[in-house]
């Protein structure tokens, strides 16, 4: 993804940065001021945006990466912009105290030090504070570079599994208190360990030893999120507040919307790519505070840029509900493919060519039949051809794509998209359009089994069935069974499972739920004594046969 790192990544923190910095100058703020506000709101938040896509199974779609490796590239952002922030610093007066000491005034506190009364920065100019926390970041680097692994290996010959963790976790709270002397966030320090920890070959049994806390402080940040609102600030102003934080994201939005038409996201996944990023993140506080203590800028600009940042945080489950009212509304945009390109010269339609249509159009072409294959994902289409298959880029459910694949004089049709809602759609088009064409379909469940009786599929595959039961099959033949005596139960159990959908798909009711449908329970459970019964019998008979 380094392309995406460096250039989609990149143009979004500096593109939104700067149009940020733009509007809040136009508000009224000094170019320093502003500059370290856009820096700030740029960022997205990693833990929402990561956990969502996770729980919503979007991680591997196109939006998915592209939203992953532009949180990634703003989380390597963070380093130098807290480097960068303190040569932002607002003009500061010094005055001499009643017993001759020099301090420095400004609109930081003693409280923004995290809690500790040591630093490492303390009276330093802006580049000196620079040039310590880039030595001080060098140096976490180095060591895990140079001294974790080592130390690490050696608690690996000790096999006391309890000492990874504990010298994980030492190792995080090392990095954060070290983060603190140089007036940085505790919560770099723990994203520098992670960092570090990352790069050990000793990663995964880290993974695994710190998963449950994993869960655990991500729900504690999120309390944090919602603890930390200042809601009599909120009540004091609240339209303007909830103004300033829906201006950020439509600013963003409109930043990653325009990157995501750069960058080629189409669809589904430009709307994703947009929508999940446009709020500002959990680092946009590390950064507000961080600028504070430089005195980058104002307490009440922080406050209020505090209450933005949750705000648009709380938002961010609006914005991807909004994705998915729009994902079901929107009709992907399919390139036309032209009837002419299209040789339908096959006695075999086979539309979808994934995982499970690839194996039958192998296995036909194979066997010296010609096929014609549809499917409207490009890049499966071209890897096809790379490989010698040949293939037609196009949407099977459209009716000139099919007529000019050969529908009218094909022999057997093979429904084998991804989309289940599309199979039945093409199957009940082309039951309708040709009664004799023997219809192959893939089903998805048994509900889609169901549905696809109904459109008037011939024969109807479940994904996983004949998987499962080759399965079921070689536990037979390891449990005591012969080889014989258990594909003799794979077929009695196949034959029945056929029948019993037939019996099944009349009871049916696609506006109930199963539960909610007495028939089916009744017959279902009078189908399964049956099938038992017969296997039974069957098993009975064969032992009779051995015993003679």
């Amino acid at each position: 993804m380094r392309h995406k790192l460096v250039g989609l990544g990149g143009l979004q923190v500096g593109i939104s940065a700067l149009v940020l910095m733009g509007a809040a100058m136009l508000l009224g703020e000094r170019w320093n001021s502003a500059l370290a506000v856009g820096l700030a709101l740029s960022l997205s938040s990693t833990a929402i945006v990561l956990q969502t896509l996770s729980e919503k199974g979007l991680t591997q779609t196109g939006g998915g990466r592209s939203a992953f490796s532009v949180l990634l590239t703003q989380d390597i952002a963070v380093i130098p912009i807290l480097a960068f922030l303190p040569l932002l610093a607002l003009e500061v007066t010094v005055r001499i105290n009643a017993d001759g000491s020099i301090s420095r005034g400004g609109d930081h506190h003693g409280d923004d030090h995290h809690g500790t009364a040591l630093s490492l920065v303390e009276g330093l100019p802006g580049w000196g504070v620079t040039l310590i926390t880039i030595s001080v970041v060098a140096a976490v680097v180095l060591a895990g570079i140079y001294l974790i692994r080592p130390l690490f290996r050696h608690i690996h010959t000790t096999r006391l599994r309890e000492m990874y963790t504990a010298l994980a976790l030492l190792i995080v709270v090392g990095i954060s208190f070290l983060m603190t002397l140089v007036g940085l966030s505790p919560a770099l320090g723990a994203f520098l360990a992670g960092v570090v920890l990352a790069n050990s070959e000793f990663r995964h049994e880290l993974e695994s030893d710190l998963e449950p806390f994993k869960g655990l402080l991500l729900g504690l940040f999120f309390i944090t999120v919602g603890a930390g609102i200042n809601y009599h600030q909120f009540f004091a102003a609240p339209l303007n507040l909830l103004g300033f934080a829906l201006l950020v994201i439509i600013i963003k939005g409109l930043v990653l919307y325009g990157l995501g038409r750069l960058f080629r996201l189409r669809g589904r996944d430009q709307w994703l790519f947009t929508l999940g990023l446009a709020q500002a993140g959990e680092f946009g506080f590390v950064l507000v505070s961080f600028s504070r203590q430089q005195n980058a800028i104002t307490g009440p600009l922080a406050e209020t840029l505090f209450m933005v940042i949750a705000l648009t945080m709380l938002i961010t489950p609006l914005l991807f509900i909004l994705y998915d009212l729009l994902s079901h509304r929107l009709q992907e945009s399919q390139p036309d493919v032209q009837p002419e390109d299209i040789n339908g010269d096959g006695p075999v339609i086979i539309a979808g060519i994934g995982r499970f249509g690839q194996i039958v159009d192998r296995l036909v072409q194979a066997s010296g039949f010609k096929t014609v294959v549809l499917d409207h994902d490009m890049e499966t289409i071209q890897l096809m051809r790379r490989f010698g298959y040949k293939g037609f880029l196009g949407d099977p459910t459209r009716p000139d794509i099919l007529f000019a694949a050969g529908l009218r004089d094909a022999r057997v049709l093979v429904a084998a998209m991804d989309d289940t809602k599309k199979i039945t759609q093409l199957v009940r088009f082309a039951r309708r359009e040709r009664p004799d064409l023997h219809i192959i379909a893939r089903a998805h469940d048994r509900a889609h089994v169901y549905e696809l009786y109904k459109a008037g599929a011939d024969d109807i595959v479940r994904e996983m069935f004949d998987s499962a039961l080759r399965a079921g099959r070689y536990v037979l033949e390891n449990i005591g069974l012969t080889e014989y005596e258990a594909a003799e139960a794979e077929r009695t159990f196949y034959d029945h499972d056929r029948q019993n959908a037939h019996e099944l798909a009349q009871v049916w009711d696609p506006e109930r739920q199963v539960r909610d449908n007495p028939e089916y329970i009744a017959l279902a459970r009078k189908l399964h004594r049956d099938l038992e019964t017969a296997l039974m019998s069957r098993s009975g008979g064969l032992d009779r046969n051995k015993r003679d």
